[in-house]
């Protein structure tokens, strides 16, 4: 397992009984996470005075945030010289998942070192957590994801990080379609990174199902890698979805084309509190010898 475990604005403090007490710079969240089955007590409890805001699951679905304490509408998280904005979503989320740290470091190792003009294709990019990484080595980024808001977000964390506009290109889009017209206008790029969700709607409403489409999805990427690919990188958070499949899915399709090393595992979080380790979804990577 890989461990992103260089931070210094954000901790995972505690876990127990389905919820994890986390610091976001100054702010401290209690929130929901499926994964935490073990029971190391009430941490709404144990934490009483130290919480800033607690996300309530509805048993409808969804749920909502209770702000115990003031707590701004956006603050800004850095890592190393990566800024974040932070905001509180529906459904639990933050609009950042800091155990990808361990693929920025990856990202940002591989581009660095290559010494050539690197272009990278972020797809299901969210808010460009891997696209500040990219920009910061140096590289051009194409930023596609479906939704609108998520890609203004990006654009915030763009720009507090402080990175030239004219190097990353963003694009709302379904991801299939806009591959697919990448194929037709025979671009290309050196790196890839990708990281789809279970279920999804495209910007117009094209429905996405991993189980189904990522195969295709993979494949025709590789029609796209340039001559020289640096990397490739599926990142996932589907339950039951085991990290050899990824493995296998690269090495059926850009290990077909390209000779590189394959490897996967699992990503997670260091708890301060008693040093178990928090599991965060998997990865599946091709890189280039070089």
């Amino acid at each position: 397992m890989l461990l992103a475990n260089e931070w210094e604005d954000y901790e995972l403090l505690d876990a127990s009984c389905g919820e994890k007490y986390e610091r976001w710079g100054k702010i401290f969240l209690l929130r929901p996470d499926p994964q935490v089955i073990w029971d190391n007590g009430d941490l709404s409890e144990k934490y009483r005075g130290k919480i800033d805001a607690i996300y309530h699951r509805s048993n409808k679905g969804g749920g909502y945030w209770e702000n115990i304490r003031d707590v701004p509408s956006s603050w800004i998280i850095q890592y190393k010289e990566l800024c974040f904005h932070i905001k509180q979503m529906g459904f639990k989320h933050t609009g950042l998942f800091p155990e990808q740290a361990i693929n920025w470091n990856f990202m940002i190792h591989k581009i660095k070192k290559a010494g050539r003009s690197i272009r990278v294709l972020n797809l299901f990019a969210y808010t460009g957590g891997a696209t500040v990484a990219c920009l910061s080595a140096g590289a051009h980024v194409t930023h596609v994801d479906s939704s609108r808001g998520m890609v203004d977000w990006c654009k915030e964390n763009v720009n507090s990080s402080g990175y030239q506009g004219d190097k990353v290109r963003y694009i709302v889009d379904d991801v299939v379609k806009f591959v697919q017209r990448e194929i037709r206008r025979e671009n290309h790029y050196d790196a890839i990174v990708m990281d789809p969700p279970s279920y999804g709607r495209g910007a117009n409403g094209e429905i996405w199902d991993i189980e189904k489409s990522l195969s295709y999805l993979v494949s025709i990427c590789t029609e796209i890698l340039s001559s020289q690919p640096l990397f490739f990188l599926i990142n996932s958070y589907t339950t039951g979805l085991s990290p050899t499949v990824l493995e296998n899915l690269l090495t059926m399709t850009v290990n077909k084309s390209f000779a590189g090393i394959i490897s996967c595992g699992e990503v997670g979080i260091p708890i301060r509190e008693n040093q178990l380790i928090l599991p965060c979804g998997i990865y599946g990577r091709w890189e280039s010898y070089e």
